[in-house]
């Protein structure tokens, strides 16, 4: 459940058109402890727009010009931070590279949007795992998202003299917050635990033929959504393949579903296919090894947007977790133990 932090730390891409300045300029200067660096850059999503010299002292300052007030990002070499730029802003920046984005303080005409945004990323920092709120029956979940709103209008409106466009485009994306957590709860409902799981049909099988959900009914299954490309999937393959051997001949399949897919094989739906039947037999992964190919409704049912993503269903095709945890995670072995697994 990461897209709430897509949300938040979305707004470093923002871009938002302000009144024009009398200064058709802007002046940046700051010092920068424990620094090794000799350039700071200023870029935005297209690039690097200004690299301004960085004195053995760890002091900078430069003046550049830009179109419209936006988010940059202000950056070294192994560090980046969101700063809020204008024309006619007169703004300082200190910090200390061993602790870059905690240590950032603005200063002068301008500041108080940048300081604002990195207390935004702060917040969301300590927001946890959305999960956890969603799990929350529904008066405790409502009072949690109104509480969390209203932390973040009191962070708003705690600073003075934002940029007018800033301040509107942030206080519309607090109430999508809302939103988020509101429509995540919903859906959430249909995915809970003890409703009938969304099925796939007819995905690829490494051994030959084809497998559909309904071809382990009877049977608990723990699906492993993945992919050949994907570095923290890669990381869990040990800990299924050990799970696969400790539980082997029970009431229990390991299904693994790859997502390869065209797009990141060239275009060719074959090359992805070639690719996914090569990693499993490179690795010698055992358990159920399936592909989707370009049937993503299953993934797509249970709004999976990132991975690896575990699922547990149980013999009836009912879900017992919609996400359950890593193999990695010896709270999964807890989870197996309680079902009698």
């Amino acid at each position: 459940m990461k897209k709430i932090s897509l949300i938040l730390l979305g707004l470093v891409l923002l871009s938002a058109c302000g009144n024009k300045h009398p200064k058709d300029y802007l002046s940046l200067s700051g010092k920068l402890e424990n620094n090794k660096d000799s350039i700071v850059s200023i870029a935005n999503q297209l690039g690097i727009v200004k690299k301004i010299k960085i004195n053995t002292d760890g002091a900078f300052k430069d003046t550049l010009k830009i179109e419209t007030g936006a988010i940059y990002t202000i950056q070294t070499n192994n560090n980046r931070a969101p700063i809020y730029l204008k024309n006619g802003y007169d703004i300082t920046v200190n910090g200390d590279i061993e602790d870059f984005m905690k240590s950032l303080k603005f200063s002068g005409e301008g500041s108080s949007n940048s300081n604002f945004i990195l207390a935004q990323i702060e917040k969301s920092q300590t927001l946890g795992n959305p999960q956890l709120i969603l799990d929350l029956e529904e008066d405790a979940f409502k009072k949690k998202v109104d509480q969390i709103k209203f932390e973040y209008d009191s962070i708003l409106n705690s600073y003075s003299n934002l940029d007018s466009t800033l301040y509107t485009t942030m206080l519309a994306q607090n109430k999508q917050i809302v939103t988020y957590f509101n429509n995540a709860y919903n859906s959430s409902k249909n995915m809970g635990k003890g409703m009938p799981s969304p099925t796939f049909e007819n995905y690829a099988d490494i051994k030959g033929g084809v497998k559909s959900l309904s071809s382990f009914k009877g049977k608990y299954v723990y699906i492993d959504v993945w992919a050949t490309w994907c570095g923290p999937c890669i990381q869990q393959i040990p800990y299924l393949q050990t799970l696969e051997k400790e539980y082997h001949g029970k009431n229990i399949e390991f299904v693994s579903i790859s997502t390869d897919e065209s797009q990141r094989s060239g275009g060719s739906w074959e090359a992805a296919e070639k690719k996914w039947r090569d990693f499993v037999k490179d690795r010698n992964m055992s358990g159920v090894q399936l592909w989707s190919g370009q049937d993503f409704s299953f993934q797509q049912a249970y709004q999976i947007n990132a991975i690896p993503r575990f699922i547990l269903i149980n013999p009836e095709g009912n879900i017992v977790n919609a996400n359950a945890p890593r193999p990695s995670d010896p709270a999964l072995k807890t989870l197996f133990t309680s079902l009698g697994i």
